[in-house]
């Protein structure tokens, strides 16, 4: 019985034979005893061979094979958890995710030269129909605010655009401080709140002035005044030139946009709320302006990531939307050019490779993102602190500005400004504005994707070329070593282009307005 449980387990070759082991030893072997033995011996070695290669040959095919990859539960986490540690151990130092770039003690500086002399606008008026989203109205009443000076003319409290896409009832004083900004301009121009009952009726030159127009130009539409004491501007972006202008003219812009156009107290008094709470929830945080909604990616034509049906519903929004001249566009020139949005998938990607840890609190400032939740997982999973405007604001606080898209966007606007880095995923109208008056503000951290180079690496990492890790991490770094809203001057038209379209490539005034209103010396 002992014998038998010393053996238990070992199988058939072991039972039974203590006798013939006895036998083989006691006598002397013979030759052909030690031949079979030892084809026994191969015989087994070599079926214990053949065992163990078809066991590696299953392992390699389950392991390696990209169309039939069987990996067990316990692997896949493995997997998942050797990467999520790889970028975890990237650790970048505090300064480097969240301190402003160096400035050189630049500061901004909006005073007048001592050759500067107001507007006096006696019986010249000039009345204005802004037009665009919040941003684009407000750089465009900057503009008519220089170009009612360089007339010589009285400007009338512009109307605000209830026709784009937002469709917005707002008016000026619900969007600004109206006695604020006649005030603050009052040593520059004469600003009416409305034009006199007797030239109400009163025959106006309708214009639209040209796009990028220098001092040259208005000075010759002052012509106008002789036939017309009221001259009517259909629109207001864009209507004067970036650069070569005089500089009481540029300054003036600024005072204009920064000083005067301060939002509506109920709107000012919101935006700083939310700004605390933000600050409450973890000292610092992001502003994402995520540019994914719907109106943006039909007008841009950007279907990458998107379902059939999704796609098929934004080309139908295009097709209808008279205003828009651009019908038929290739979805993947747009992207592989830089030209699309980066998804949210896309920027969690980027702001992980960056080094900015899952705990990082970060504002959407945006509308209704396309496909909510859907689109969102992937940013919501790296990034877990997503905060949004009805997260943050009571629905009470909300209320008042429901149904006005323009008044929802200045709260983006003031939180945008505010925050510790802003990171736009598309340069439109509202990321070049923050951009300009953080600039303005002292060159507070604002990280610009560079969207072309990261389509690129984005797309090897989908090919299995790249991984995401610490390799990754630091090209994407690298990339954007010179992207982060450090000071320098304004660039220009872009080089070989001729007559007037150099102008729309010359970087915006208010995007960045370097050196005119920010200086070095003590002149503010």
């Amino acid at each position: 019985m002992v014998q038998n449980h010393h053996h238990r387990g070992g199988g058939s070759y072991y039972k039974g034979s203590s006798s013939s082991t006895a036998i083989f030893f006691s006598k002397r072997p013979s030759f052909l005893s030690i031949t079979l033995y030892i084809i026994l011996l191969f015989a087994f070695s070599i079926f214990i061979f053949l065992v163990k290669t078809s066991i590696n040959i299953l392992d390699v095919d389950n392991g390696t094979d990209g169309q039939r990859t069987v990996f067990t539960e316990h692997s896949q986490s493995q997997s998942q958890s050797q990467s999520q540690s790889e970028l975890e151990s990237l650790e970048i130092p505090d300064e480097q995710l969240w301190d402003p770039p160096f400035s050189y003690g630049l500061h901004p500086c909006v005073k007048p030269t001592s050759k500067y002399r107001a507007a006096q606008g006696s019986d010249r008026y000039i009345t204005v129909k802004s037009n665009g989203g919040l941003n684009q109205m407000r750089t465009g009443i900057a503009d008519m605010v220089a170009v009612a000076h360089i007339v010589n003319a009285t400007l009338v409290v512009p109307q605000l655009d209830k026709r784009s896409f937002w469709k917005d009832s707002s008016t000026f004083s619900d969007m600004f401080d109206e006695v604020h900004f006649i005030k603050t301009l009052q040593g520059d121009l004469r600003i009416a709140k409305e034009l006199p009952k007797e030239l109400e009726s009163v025959p106006r030159a309708r214009k639209h002035f040209t796009s990028w127009s220098g001092v040259g130009y208005y000075e010759e539409m002052t012509q106008l005044f002789k036939e017309y004491q009221v001259i009517h501007v259909a629109k207001s972006d864009s209507r004067l030139a970036n650069n070569d202008l005089p500089l009481d003219i540029q300054r003036l812009r600024c005072r204009a946009l920064y000083y005067a156009l301060r939002f509506s107290p109920p709107i000012e008094i919101l935006g700083e709320k939310l700004v605390e709470r933000l600050r409450s929830l973890g000292g610092r945080y992001i502003a994402l302006h995520l540019r994914y909604e719907k109106d943006m990616l039909s007008f841009t034509g950007c279907t990458y990531g998107l379902t059939d049906a999704e796609s098929k519903e934004l080309t139908i929004m295009r097709e209808n939307t008279n205003h828009w001249k651009v019908k038929k566009i290739n979805s993947t020139e747009q992207r592989i050019g830089g030209y699309c949005p980066l998804t949210p998938k896309e920027v969690g990607i980027f702001l992980q490779a960056l080094g900015y840890p899952p705990s990082t609190i970060i504002y959407i400032a945006a509308g209704e993102i396309y496909g909510g939740n859907t689109h969102l997982s992937e940013l919501m999973y790296r990034f877990p602190n997503l905060v949004f405007k009805e997260t943050l604001a009571t629905k009470e606080e909300l209320k008042a500005f429901a149904n006005h898209a323009s008044q929802t966007a200045a709260l983006d606007y003031l939180i945008s400004v505010e925050s510790d880095v802003f990171i736009p995923s598309h340069s439109g109208n509202m990321a070049r504005a923050v951009e300009g008056h953080r600039r303005f503000l002292g060159h507070r951290k604002t990280i610009t994707p560079d969207r072309r180079g990261l389509v690129e690496l984005f797309d090897k990492l989908k090919s299995g070329k790249l991984r995401e890790g610490p390799s990754f991490s630091q090209r994407v770094q690298q990339m954007h070593e010179n992207w982060q809203g450090g000071p320098r001057k304004r660039k220009g038209p872009l080089p070989g282009i001729k007559g007037r379209a150099r102008f729309r490539t010359e970087e915006s005034f208010y995007e960045n307005p370097y050196p005119e209103c920010i200086c070095s010396s003590k002149a503010a």
